[in-house]
């Protein structure tokens, strides 16, 4: 179930705004076309202008094909049924719009499912490089290129249809797996290691922290992701490199034969 959006915690930069808690309580119990506002667009425009700059230099070549192929716009946020659209023809997975943070259970069934869920509201005007929970740029700048990637698509319905019949002991494991793949994942792609994972994608701080000095890349092993902490609050401090996407799905297909037998 989605949680109470209009509950913001205190270090939200909109907790005390209360023109941007009505208007984002609107957008998430409208879903739908949405008319953003112009001061909206002008946060995608700096959002999307400041990670643009930084997907040409650090984002891997299936992220960046795929953000060509969807006809990512720059200049205005895009309507999740057209992004739907594009996405659906290109690889088969639709955007559905959420009201918020759904159930972890129900978020990945859903990708099991080729569905992509997605919140319409786009994070505070004063702080369009920092959101402490997931908007429109983290959902559609930060996932949808992916999606377009056969490979990429093949891995998240197979994670989401063993969530949707895991049972709750295995859902922890299934978690970390999605947290440090589709969120914060790394490839190594011609001897160079790029981003993939929409929670680097989709910040123009996380992307140059992810592969400095400070963070521990690690060769990409399931043994070691399901036994991983992660925060949510804080800059990641250790991920994990994968060769490829076809290899990343064999590696869990025999993870989870594994675990059945």
């Amino acid at each position: 179930m989605a949680k109470d959006i209009t509950l913001l915690q205190l270090d939200h930069p909109g907790a005390t705004d209360q023109t941007y808690r009505a208007r984002r309580d609107f957008i998430a119990q409208h879903p739908g076309s949405i008319e953003y506002l112009p001061e909206e667009n002008k946060t995608w425009q700096i959002a999307t202008r400041n990670l643009t700059e930084l997907h040409r230099k650090l984002a891997s070549t299936n992220y960046l094909r795929g953000k060509h192929l969807i006809k990512l716009p720059a200049d205005h946020i895009p309507q999740l049924r057209t992004m739907s659209t594009r996405l659906e023809k290109l690889g088969g997975f639709r955007v559905v719009p959420v009201e918020g943070l759904i159930d972890a259970k129900a978020f990945l069934s859903r990708l099991g499912k080729g569905l992509m869920s997605s919140t319409q509201y786009i994070r505070h005007a004063s702080h369009p490089e920092y959101t402490p929970e997931p908007d429109i740029i983290h959902e559609v700048v930060g996932h949808l290129p992916m999606f377009a990637n056969p490979d990429f698509v093949a891995f998240s319905k197979l994670l989401g249809k063993a969530a949707e019949h895991a049972p709750p002991e295995l859902m922890p494991a299934l978690e970390r797996l999605y947290w440090f793949t589709i969120e914060f994942g790394l490839i190594e792609e011609h001897g160079n290691t790029k981003i993939y994972g929409a929670g680097l994608l989709s910040s123009f701080g996380e992307m140059p922290h992810a592969l400095s000095p400070h963070v521990e890349r690690l060769p990409f092993s399931i043994e070691k992701v399901v036994k991983t902490d992660y925060s949510y609050s804080e800059m990641q401090n250790k991920l994990f490199v994968i060769k490829s996407f076809a290899s990343l799905k064999k590696e869990v297909e025999l993870w989870l034969s594994a675990m059945k037998s």
